[in-house]
């Protein structure tokens, strides 16, 4: 393994494209580091070089100077369920990735190829290829020919609490033994582990690339030890797929597979294990990749990931409006609305393909989306349906069905104000309704920003008011500055920008104070900082 500043561009730029972490909505922090990717790529390289350069007990020691700001949100998890998902600080995020890609590259030849989770290949600056799916997993473990013989058994089971149960002293062993002599990259990782899981010494953050990578090098030797003991196998992320001959082979393959993930301090979810003849097995995995609706499988097998920086974007875009001609969107999104459990992954592709509809057809999804009588039994795609909502609200080809938009979140602030208690949820909603302000929002946001201990709440809030143009905002923000967060701070900065000369006299009467006030810890006088790129890269937003 050897880390090049290579690894911290790509990783910057894959920030840029799909954001900083995927269960919380794209912030403008992930378009500052794909703009500044240069230069933080140059400062990110420098600090790993010093590091790099020191004894290990030398190198423990600067770590654990460093302040690694990090903040814990709440989000869905399922139909009742919440999890922790982690913001992590942009520049933080950026370090830990470049990193992630770097021990992913090194570690990539010792994968199995039964392994079906987060390979290398993406496109573009993307680290993962996006074709090696959970569907596809599913989809690769029906062609095994053990699958015909008589007697032939399947297991299904998952890891319990996978990434909350990863012990950082494990990991670093493992990292390691892919390093070069002398280098600190496992230490590294570990001590900025620790830090983000205030000092426990178990769990990765949720929601970023880093964490896939590091669980999947978890995960590289339970794997081969799995090949090694005889066992025909398939795994993604936590899920688990066990073919045997018999009911004894079954036995023998799970007992295997629990002593070596016991090795690593894991175990298997024992309410999520199953057993299934092959027969029963294939045709469980036909009705569950077709969802038990024939109507929704041309909806269930396009891939609506689209890239709006493409050098084709236009084209992709068109073509993608055409696979919808004979799909029925409203009907199936109608059949949802029946279920006591609607289906996650349809509703997500619903939400991802509302962009791809004609305006008044979008504007009818979102009502039924938005709906107060759907919405709490949609409550577990919340963050999809917000996305698809905000797809369309943000387009100005969609400008005719704006007001009708509006209207429908606004109601949801008197009718279903119960599922915005999750920070993440808030930040979603947030980002939706800050294109126009209205005496409800006003109130709301208001609300919302006083009641709050979340900096990326905050933040939202504030970029709500930079949105509207709220002066008298910005002008109580503006005189409470030594107390805001610095997070805060930097989304004050860029919404200056905004009021005229108020915001200009602000920036030049605090420009004194941002070296300091947004200091990471390690930076050196005369040299380029996360601080400098950011002033700079406000000049030019709008």
């Amino acid at each position: 393994m050897e880390v090049k500043r290579e690894h911290f561009l790509q990783a910057a730029l894959e920030i840029g494209q799909v954001g900083e972490n995927d269960t919380m909505p794209y912030d403008i922090d992930a378009a500052f580091i794909r703009d500044k990717a240069s230069d933080l790529s140059d400062i990110c390289f420098s600090l790993f070089g010093e590091i790099d350069s020191k004894k290990d007990d030398e190198a423990i020691a600067f770590m654990n100077g460093l302040t690694i700001g990090a903040e814990r949100l709440l989000a869905p998890s399922g139909s009742h369920g919440f999890r922790i998902t982690t913001k992590i600080h942009p520049f933080w995020n950026l370090y830990l990735n470049g990193l992630g890609l770097a021990i992913a590259q090194a570690n990539e030849g010792n994968r199995s190829s039964r392994v079906h989770s987060y390979r290398l290949g993406g496109q573009g600056p993307e680290f993962f290829d996006r074709t090696r799916s959970w569907r596809a997993y599913k989809e690769i473990t029906l062609e095994e020919k053990a699958l015909q013989q008589e007697g032939c058994v399947v297991v299904q089971t998952d890891i319990s609490s996978f990434y909350e149960h990863i012990y950082h002293h494990r990991l670093e062993n493992v990292v390691k033994d892919l390093e070069q002599k002398g280098s600190t990259v496992a230490l590294q990782v570990n001590r900025i582990l620790s830090k983000l899981a205030a000092g426990r010494s178990f769990g990765l953050p949720v929601g970023g690339q880093c964490s896939r990578v590091l669980a999947e090098v978890m995960m590289t030797p339970i794997d081969l030890s799995l090949s090694d003991a005889g066992i025909v196998w398939h795994r993604y992320v936590d899920d688990f797929t066990l073919i045997s001959t018999s009911q004894q082979d079954a036995y023998r393959a799970l007992s295997v597979l629990s002593n070596s993930l016991a090795d690593y301090g894991l175990s298997l979810n024992r309410s999520k294990t199953t057993t299934l003849s092959a027969k029963h097995y294939i045709d469980y995995i036909a009705a569950q990749l077709s969802g038990g609706q024939d109507a929704s499988v041309a909806l269930r097998e396009l891939d609506l990931h689209f890239d709006p920086y493409s050098d084709t974007a236009r084209g992709e875009y068109e073509q993608l409006r055409k696979s919808f001609d004979k799909i029925d969107i409203q009907f199936l999104l109608d059949l949802e609305k029946e279920k006591s459990q609607p289906d996650n992954f349809v509703l997500a592709q619903i939400g991802r393909a509302l962009k791809f509809q004609e305006p008044a057809v979008a504007a009818q999804l979102c009502a039924t989306l938005l709906d107060p009588k759907n919405l709490d039994s949609f409550r577990a795609s919340w963050s999809k349906i917000m996305r698809g909502v905000y797809s369309v609200r943000s387009n100005n080809e969609f400008e005719a069905v704006f007001d009708q938009i509006d209207q429908l979140l606004d109601g949801v602030l008197s009718t279903a104000s119960h599922l915005l208690l999750p920070e993440v949820n808030t930040l979603h909603f947030l980002r939706a309704i800050r294109f126009k302000r209205s005496e409800v929002r006003g109130t709301f946001v208001r609300r919302v920003y006083d009641q709050s201990s979340s900096q990326s709440v905050k933040r939202a809030c504030i970029d709500c008011w930079r949105h509207w143009r709220e002066r008298a905002s910005f002008t109580r923000l503006r005189n409470q500055w030594q107390n805001l967060g610095a997070d805060e701070q930097r989304m004050l900065w860029l919404a200056a920008a905004n009021f005229g000369d108020d915001g200009s006299h602000a920036r030049g009467q605090l420009r004194g104070s941002l070296g300091q006030a947004w200091r990471l810890g390690f930076e050196q006088v005369h040299t380029v900082t996360f601080a400098s790129c950011y002033e700079d890269w406000a000049r030019n937003v709008a």
